[in-house]
């Protein structure tokens, strides 16, 4: 019994020592062949994918016949709830219509590049052009 013991206990080092290495092993290559598997998330036909979707002269349209859809459903949901419809087109213009921006609000956004410019010119990074930074910021708002 006492050899057996002996045995057991001789030997318990060396197979953590290939069970830890093993291990290594596949989750190094689990991770070697598996690198593109995660970029891929969230990819495939019925997914988003923005790179492509931007600036397409068809995605206005798609996007105002999807709104149109949503409040299409909208009112039929209001209807089976007793509540008066919506005008839908009405609806549709009001969502999609951009608004224009003020121009006191045009003007304080320019001020914050300035400052901005300013705190950029302290840190030793170049200056934005104030002009185009103004009106990315006014696109991004309307």
């Amino acid at each position: 019994m006492e050899l057996l013991a002996s045995s057991t206990q001789d030997a318990f080092w060396p197979v953590l020592l290939v069970v830890v290495v093993g291990g290594a092993l596949v989750a190094i290559v689990t991770f070697i062949g598996t690198g593109k598997l995660y970029e891929q998330i969230g990819r495939g036909g019925l997914s988003i994918n923005e790179e492509e979707g931007r600036g397409k002269p068809g995605a206005p349209r798609v996007e105002a016949a999807e709104i149109r859809q949503l409040l299409t459903a909208r009112n039929e949901y209001r209807a089976r709830r007793g509540q008066a419809p919506l005008d839908i087109e009405e609806e549709l213009r009001r969502l999609t219509v951009k608004t224009a921006i003020d121009p006191a609000l045009r003007e304080e956004i320019r001020q914050l590049v300035v400052a901005r410019n300013e705190r950029r010119a302290r840190s030793g990074k170049p200056p934005l052009d104030v002009d185009e930074e103004v009106e990315r910021q006014v696109r991004e708002l309307g």
